[in-house]
């Protein structure tokens, strides 16, 4: 399938705040198909979570300033100030979210069940399909259309791999654990059968052991069901393990987008390359990146990685337009890495070592 689902083209934004302006992302292009699993990587701080939640339109709006771009979701424009009824439509039930905190998420006085519950009352497959006017004083719930969801909750309770489900539901969020909670919280985006799930760092929180059981399972269900997956890390084995494409950001800037294998085995820009070579590999250590992540006040013009790369040159100072190194290889850089040449390879890996 060709189409594509997700379209964030150009989008430029910040907030004001009490130190200036922000300028959070600059010039940031996203393209999802259908099923896609990709990976949104990068430096804590990168403007990662600030771009799901742009998708999400759940941004300030009293501090936000759109400068510039779109974002399409199946045809919905989600920026739009007139759309709003669209946007209502698509938010929790074609797109929905898993948190990094999934503790902080549920509200510690309700049982779960009262919480799965209130999902399925509003975002419930039956009732978009059903045409229930969606005026926000309609609280009725049918009783038969109640019952039907509960089976479908314990359904997609068992396929997270969750023992005991009517058990489960009757208990509050402090009695369960963090795994748990994190298939919980998988479920209930499983839940609307939606056509994008955003995990925004869905495993920071477990254990490694229970990390991998969770992202062998969202790439499980994921397929099973069809949904397009948007996986936001600073973990590269979690992108590694799951994706099948990666966009790399930094400083708020896509710099370059790959087919995973592309991704980790012939990376073009020099950021991209500084990045893999960070990674600890044995008795090697690692290697780190010199200079600083800069101000998002105050960023340098043109690529905002310029300023820490050693390839950088004066052309650097106006952003550079996407050149394509290879099919769906993306990379925005005057001055690319050549994976062929045996020099560059060495600076992929951290020759400085």
């Amino acid at each position: 399938m060709n189409e594509s689902l997700l379209d964030v083209d150009g989008l430029s934004l910040g907030f004001s705040g009490e130190a200036g302006f922000a300028h959070i992302l600059d010039g940031v292009t996203l393209r999802m198909k259908p099923g896609e699993i990709r990976g949104l990587v990068g430096e804590s701080g990168c403007g990662k979570t600030t771009l799901a939640s742009a998708i999400l339109g759940v941004l300030p709006r009293h501090a936000l300033k759109i400068r510039g771009g779109t974002i399409r979701f199946d045809g919905t424009d989600m920026l739009s100030r007139t759309a709003t009824a669209d946007q209502a439509r698509v938010r929790g039930r074609k797109v929905t979210f898993i948190p990094q905190d999934p503790f902080t998420s549920f509200n510690p006085v309700f049982t779960i069940g009262q919480q799965v519950d209130e999902l399925m009352k509003w975002k419930s497959p039956e009732r978009e399909n059903a045409g229930v006017p969606r005026h926000p004083l309609f609280t009725r719930y049918p009783r038969a259309r109640r019952r039907r969801d509960r089976e479908r909750i314990l359904s997609t309770l068992a396929s997270v791999q969750l023992p005991q489900p009517e058990q489960i539901l009757k208990k509050y969020p402090h009695e369960v654990s963090g795994g748990q909670r994190q298939r919980l919280m998988i479920a209930m985006a499983l839940l609307p059968e939606p056509d994008l799930i955003i995990a925004d760092e869905p495993t920071t929180a477990l254990d490694v052991t229970i990390q991998a059981q969770i992202l062998g399972l969202l790439r499980k269900l994921a397929t099973e069901r069809g949904a397009a997956v948007l996986l936001t890390t600073h973990d590269l084995g979690s992108a590694y393990e799951i994706c099948d494409s990666v966009t790399v950001m930094y400083a708020g800037q896509d710099v370059e987008a790959a087919p995973v294998d592309a991704f980790f085995n012939a990376p073009a820009h020099p950021y991209t390359g500084k990045l893999l070579a960070s990674r600890p590999e044995g008795a090697g250590g690692m290697t780190g990146i010199p200079g600083e992540v800069p101000s998002f006040y105050d960023p340098p013009p043109g690529c905002r990685f310029a300023p820490r790369c050693p390839r950088a040159t004066a052309d650097c100072k106006r952003r550079p337009d996407p050149s394509h190194p290879g099919e769906g290889h993306m990379v925005r850089c005057y001055h690319p890495i050549d994976a062929g040449s045996a020099a560059e390879a060495a600076e992929i890996v951290g020759a400085e070592r």
